[in-house]
């Protein structure tokens, strides 16, 4: 138990640096700000379930590899992603991580 405490607490918020840096990219590639909260969002249209369904299962296997969750919502074609670490309070390097892995899944 300790060891996920200590292993919690090591990852850390993005700098104001990182941030001026990072979230340009992020903006040019669709992902908004969430009002409000310290998180990214980004809307997916496939064309169909079972593309979505595919695109989810790939996202979910990675997240599991990475230990890092989305907040995410789907009906039929469209997926809603939302990702903020939790540990931290707001937007970490693994979340930038996983939107570049997330727009990757989703032209495959």
């Amino acid at each position: 138990m300790f060891a996920l405490l200590f292993q919690a607490s090591k990852i850390q918020g993005l700098s104001e640096e990182e941030r001026d840096h990072l979230l340009p990219l992020l903006r040019n590639a669709q992902w908004v700000e969430v009002v409000g909260r310290d998180a990214i969002y980004k809307e997916f249209i496939f064309k169909d379930f079972n593309q979505a369904f595919g695109f989810m299962s790939r996202v979910a296997l990675q997240a599991e590899k990475m230990d890092h969750h989305p907040e995410w919502f789907n009906v039929y074609n469209k997926v809603q992603i939302t990702l903020s670490t939790h540990d931290c309070g707001g937007l970490s390097q693994r979340d930038i991580t996983l939107a570049t892995f997330v727009d990757q899944a989703s032209v495959l």
